[in-house]
């Protein structure tokens, strides 16, 4: 074998090892030549199973060029250097045959039978951008190392081809051309095939022309075995998980009014414990002051006649309003609200200052200390307010100083009270828990900040079950016990369950693989089709029209074809 490419093979492992060892993320080699260290699923979108770190080669990008200029201060010259600001043109491949030069070194070097090229021991897979201008329109040149034990017995050469969206099901890969492909590489007397497939359930929410792109989303991913034709419905017999991801405050959950009540609380929370307070835009016209000597004008004009029946009427007709803008039927809202709840909800959505909140507080303090009024409020509410109130009904009134940061502490109360109340309204009257199971999240001994932050996490959980809830129903849920939330989590579920919702949309995602072999030897030959391409240093020519590629409820679904084949070499 010729010197010149023992050289190069030598030299270009040596540097492969070198960013290995240093754990160097981005390094080139010889000028133009980028090589990164990166996990694998961040470039090639779970094409190929494993999760060890990879080598990526791409196209270096081009360096700057400095420019020498002059500029006169006073009397002397100040020589700068300025640089050109060149805009990032992104990943950027290799030809193929550079490629191919690159995978058949790291293949040498791999190979036990060629001691001219020195061992590198064990090097992570590399990976190869291409420009796709062969005629196989390769994307993607990938070579690992298959083990025997701990020896060496041959590498796994990967090659991924990939075409423009379209429509036209004529021209997708068959699952009879795919064996074919697979047979031309292995010659296997027997194979086995699998399916995949992913939908959105939660799809955008059109309203009077306008699009809402929710932000979170619940992803159905099946696969089963024994696939039959390209595109075909994931049979009942399917593995099915759901994908849930939760974003707190899209404006198209169930519980956006409660995210806008959680928003307030937190800045209210947060104001006191920094010092600064961000007060948000209110939602209502009239003042904070005039709302509230409104509310107190409405149960002196009742005269306390009927306890807890004050204005029941008007908030509950206020809390059908709000959600309304909710666009589902998941409410939490209660129609028993006491006093100091109604009185948090007019000062949430009008306060602007801590000088709104301390008169709020005073007029109301005022009027329970001269009997104007004696209203009714919830027996195991637990703010300062109704402590107060609670008092007055034995004429028994503590001094209440309201001073400095007093006023917004006894705010902070009523919205921790009236929320904890929500909450467990619909927990606990669903069924989905007991409040046995909430005692943590509902304790009050624990100083206010820690009180926030566990209403924090319960309101999280809300968020999931609104999200869950709007198009799966109660079928997913029959107790739910959650100690720590996260915003994306994943739920195994029979597929009978959501088939009413699949089988009548398109498949974001679809692909069917053919395999033989087992263990390291096993070899895949993979189609997938995809809403958007899998492949991000290539453009593609669009096959359909800009405006017939979005879909609507009677279009077809325009696909990427990604094309995954591998060829298995032994050294042995």
């Amino acid at each position: 074998m010729g010197s010149k490419i023992v050289s190069d093979a030598n030299a270009f492992v040596k540097f492969l090892k070198l960013c290995r060892d240093e754990n160097n993320e981005n390094c080139t080699y010889m000028d133009d030549i980028s090589v990164l260290l990166v996990e694998k699923e961040e470039l090639l979108h779970d094409i190929i199973g494993g999760n060890q770190p990879i080598f990526v080669c791409e196209k270096a990008q081009p360096k700057c060029e400095p420019e020498a200029t002059e500029t006169t201060a006073d009397t002397s010259v100040v020589e700068e250097t300025l640089f050109k600001v060149e805009q990032d043109l992104g990943p950027q491949p290799l030809s193929v045959m550079k490629a191919r030069q690159l995978l058949s070194w790291y293949t040498m070097a791999q190979n036990p039978n060629m001691p001219q090229v020195e061992a590198p021991g064990t090097l992570h897979p590399l990976w190869v951008r291409c420009d796709k201008l062969d005629l196989c329109a390769t994307a993607w040149l990938g070579v690992e190392t298959v083990y025997s034990g701990n020896k060496t017995s041959g590498v796994k050469l990967y090659t991924v081809s990939c075409k423009g969206p379209t429509g036209d099901e004529t021209s997708f890969t068959t699952l009879d051309e795919l064996k074919q492909e697979h047979e031309k590489r292995h010659h296997a007397s027997t194979v086995a095939t699998k399916g995949y497939a992913q939908y959105n359930l939660f799809c955008s929410l059109k309203e009077e022309s306008m699009m809402f792109e929710s932000q979170s989303s619940v992803i159905a991913s099946l696969t089963w075995n024994n696939v039959e034709k390209v595109l075909e419905c994931p049979p009942l017999s399917s593995k099915a998980s759901l994908n849930i991801k939760v974003a707190v405050g899209d404006i198209r959950s169930p519980l956006y009014q409660t995210y806008k009540e959680m928003e307030f609380l937190l800045a209210l929370a947060e104001g006191l414990r920094t010092g600064e307070t961000e007060w948000l835009e209110p939602m209502e016209t009239q003042s904070a002051v005039d709302l509230t000597r409104a509310l107190i004008e409405e149960l002196e004009n009742v005269g306390q006649g009927a306890p807890g029946h004050t204005s029941k009427a008007s908030e509950k007709q206020k809390a059908k309003t709000d959600a309304i803008a909710a666009f589902s039927s998941m409410v939490i809202e209660r129609g028993d609200l006491d006093f100091t709840e109604q009185l948090w909800e007019k000062m949430r959505k009008s306060v602007t200052s801590y000088q709104d909140v301390t008169e709020c507080l005073k007029i109301v303090v005022k009027a329970v200390k001269l009997g104007k009024i004696k209203p009714w409020i919830h027996k195991d509410s637990n703010s300062t307010l109704s402590k107060l109130i609670l008092q007055s009904y034995q004429q028994q009134i503590d001094a209440m100083p309201l001073t400095g940061l007093t006023p917004a502490n006894m705010l902070l109360e009523l919205g921790l009270d009236k929320i904890r109340k929500d909450f467990i309204n619909y927990l606990v009257g669903k069924e989905l828990t007991t409040l046995n199971y909430l005692r943590y999240y509902l304790d009050t001994e624990v100083e206010l900040q820690e009180q926030v932050m566990r209403v924090r996490k319960l309101h999280h959980l809300l968020e999931i079950l609104g999200t869950c809830s709007t198009f799966l129903t109660s079928c997913l849920f029959r107790k739910l016990y959650i100690n720590q939330m996260d915003h994306v989590f994943q739920l195994q579920i029979k597929p009978a369950l959501i088939s009413y919702f699949y089988e009548k949309e398109q498949p974001f995602s679809w692909a069917m693989e053919v395999s033989s072999g087992q263990g390291s030897k096993e070899v895949k030959t993979a189609l997938y089709l995809s809403d958007k391409p899998l492949v991000d240093h290539i453009s593609f020519d669009l096959d359909v029209p800009l405006d017939e590629s979005v879909n609507g409820e009677s279009e077809k679904m325009s696909y990427y074809r990604t094309m995954v084949s591998c060829s298995l070499i032994s050294f042995t």
